[in-house]
């Protein structure tokens, strides 16, 4: 949409690749290549329907948020270390609301909206021609309210961890529709056996490990239509088996009374998450800091706040970082890219993934604005 975000002192952005097509999550391979998911919502006829769904569409439109998916993941690089992408390519195309990516060896796995797939993967190659194969089923159908699904590999490759968000705001359309989603799946990538990680996570989406502590962090899109102030997203050091509210309760034993029947004794075990992000920031990228480019940021957290689509005023629209001591969150967040939203509160951009690039720079995926963005010291 024009114009370029405005990165916090000290740093410098640049477009790293424009002219995307709802560019949404990143992968940073090896040997520096970026993956990029152009992806949209797939084809929903359930879902949001009658009068609010209208409203939610329209708004959502206006925020470009209505486009088809291309369905693809592009491989972008930077073949001369300028910092710009001089090489676009389709690495994968024809997929189904792609969205998670992640590398085990040899082996290329990706997270349609409706299935965990596999791919054979050769270092440095543009495009992968080979029919993929599917490791899961993941929960879909004709609501599939959160559409996204992620995917991150345990340290030793041995495990995968799907994340999949709920069909509903707070369980309106059923909980029987709510089998396998807001929650985090754990799957066996050589036999696709899956079983449950944790649970209670309205729309679990970016994950990411914890350099100091080693342990899996989630950002967590929380519940709607308790106003502005309610109830904030957050991310959260996800414990195996633990429960962490949806739909019957928030932040701890925080009652949501619109959820009837209750369910007291799952609210009493309801874990507290560790660190609140803001209420409606749709706060949807996290990636760890662990190299030596810009040391000011090492071990902490940059967030990709997508931002509200249904508040007065608008939140989130910024990529923001959470300083991090001995493995835990340590401080109020800063402001790391602003300036996606114009004087007259329309968004010029959205930001979504983050990741780190081989280099040590943040890139920012912006599915507004079509642009892969690089943040970087203004002075190396």
């Amino acid at each position: 949409m024009g114009g370029q975000p405005v990165a916090a002192p000290g740093l410098k952005v640049q477009a790293f690749a424009r002219d995307l097509d709802h560019p949404r999550r990143l992968y940073v391979l090896p040997d520096g290549d970026v993956l990029v998911a152009e992806t949209n919502a797939p084809r929903r006829p359930q879902d949001a329907t009658g009068l609010k769904g209208w409203i939610m569409r329209r708004v959502q439109q206006r925020a470009g948020a209505g486009v088809p998916s291309a369905d693809r993941i592009t491989l972008l690089r930077d073949s001369d270390g300028d910092g710009i992408a001089d090489t676009r390519s389709v690495l994968l195309d024809h997929l189904h609301s792609p969205f998670g990516m992640a590398l085990v060896g040899d082996t290329l796995y990706v997270a349609d909206t409706d299935a965990l797939l596999r791919f054979a993967y050769r270092d440095g190659e543009t495009r992968i021609d080979a029919t993929g194969s599917k490791v899961a089923d993941l929960p879909a159908g004709p609501i599939n309210h959160h559409w996204t699904k992620n995917v991150v590999a345990s340290p030793d490759g041995k495990r995968l961890y799907v994340s999949v968000g709920s069909n509903s705001n707070v369980g309106e359309n059923g909980l029987a529709v709510e089998r396998d989603r807001a929650r985090i799946l754990q799957i066996d990538p050589a036999s696709g056996a899956t079983q449950v990680y944790a649970t209670g996570l309205r729309n679990p989406v970016g994950m990411a490990w914890q350099p100091q502590s080693g342990g899996l962090w989630v950002a967590v899109n929380e519940r709607d239509e308790l106003g502005g102030d309610l109830v904030p997203d957050y991310m959260t050091a996800v414990r195996e088996g633990a429960f962490y509210g949806w739909p019957y309760s928030y932040y701890g034993a925080h009652v949501d009374t619109r959820v009837q029947p209750q369910d007291p004794a799952r609210v009493a075990r309801a874990v507290v998450p560790d660190y609140a992000l803001g209420a409606h920031t749709a706060s949807l990228g996290l990636a760890f800091y662990d190299a030596g480019l810009m040391p000011q940021f090492r071990n902490g957290a940059f967030v990709g706040q997508h931002g509200s689509w249904n508040r007065k005023p608008l939140s989130g629209y910024r990529v923001i970082f959470v300083p991090f001591a001995d493995g835990r969150p340590a401080g109020p967040p800063r402001d790391v890219l602003t300036g996606f939203v114009d004087e007259h509160g329309q968004a010029k951009g959205r930001p979504v993934g983050v990741a780190v690039a081989k280099d040590g720079a943040l890139l920012v995926a912006d599915d507004v604005g079509n642009t892969v963005w690089r943040v970087a010291p203004a002075h190396p």
